[in-house]
């Protein structure tokens, strides 16, 4: 598969922010992408005439009831066969923000056995409560198991923007331990908060900005296929979307967040 056959679904509803920008960093990146609102692919279109499909950012069905999961259950009961036919062959998901926040209520991460009928984690409330939009520092914890991140070297420290209220990535009290060895076991954590320096936050506002369980930013599906993230990175796709860029001569042409969508790229042309 060449890049310019790769065809991007980034989906949409009442609610949906960022979809614009996300469809642009896909174009950038010598994708076909296409803005498509949920009821299109419930009704007009076939999610599997797609090969990525990206849940992007905002206050989904105004993110009553929790962040994403009114849209979360709507996804599953709609399009549940479908989506579970996209995980089983490997084609990418990419959650940004809400998104993450819908995958994680649908089941569809972290999927300790495989997709869930019920949330196996949360994205709760942050701490210190209240909206939180800054721009973080993040370490990339292991590149080469996910397809958004395989593109760049472990331990690189990015810089990317933070835009959410219900941010914080918790699991539940009496599994916590067992579930937390699990996702490093399996190498899912794949980004996590941390200080300018690439130390980890440690629980540290507001290198961490919302209180996540081990400074968790971004985890992936075991195959890492599907991925999640509370950072923009369509936000930080060009070098002009920095906020420091006037401290020197000009911007840098790309940002940080331009590698989520190049190794994507990169991974479906290898494979396919």
């Amino acid at each position: 598969m060449r890049r310019e056959e790769i065809n991007v679904a980034v989906i949409r509803v009442g609610g949906t922010n960022c979809d614009l920008e996300t469809k642009r960093a896909f174009e950038d990146s010598n994708m076909k992408a296409e803005i498509v609102h949920f009821n299109q692919l419930c009704r007009e279109k076939d999610l599997l005439d797609y090969d990525i499909l990206v849940i992007p950012g905002g206050f989904s069905h105004g993110d009553y009831v929790r962040a994403g999961a009114i849209w979360a259950k709507r996804l599953m009961a709609r399009l549940g066969k479908k989506i579970r036919q996209f995980v089983d062959e490997d084609r990418p998901i990419l959650g940004i923000c809400n998104g993450f926040q819908v995958l994680v209520e649908a089941g569809l991460l972290p999927q300790f056995e495989g997709i869930s009928s019920f949330p196996e984690a949360a994205l709760g409330t942050n701490i210190p409560t209240g909206y939180n939009c800054r721009w973080v520092y993040l370490k990339l914890e292991d590149h080469s198991h996910c397809a958004f991140t395989r593109k760049t070297a472990s331990k690189r420290v990015l810089k990317i923007p933070v835009a959410h209220a219900e941010g914080r990535f918790i699991l539940a009290r009496e599994k916590k331990r067992k579930q937390l060895e699990k996702l490093m076991e399996n190498h899912q954590i794949v980004l996590r908060y941390c200080h300018s320096n690439g130390e980890t936050a440690n629980d540290e506002y507001p290198s961490n900005p919302n209180g996540s369980l081990y400074d968790i930013a971004g985890i992936s599906n075991p195959t890492g296929t599907t991925f999640g993230l509370m950072p923009h990175p369509e936000r930080a796709y060009f070098g002009w979307q920095l906020p420091d860029w006037t401290r020197n001569d000009g911007p840098p042409t790309f940002g940080d967040g331009r590698f989520i969508f190049e190794s994507v790229a990169e991974y479906l042309t290898k494979k396919f």
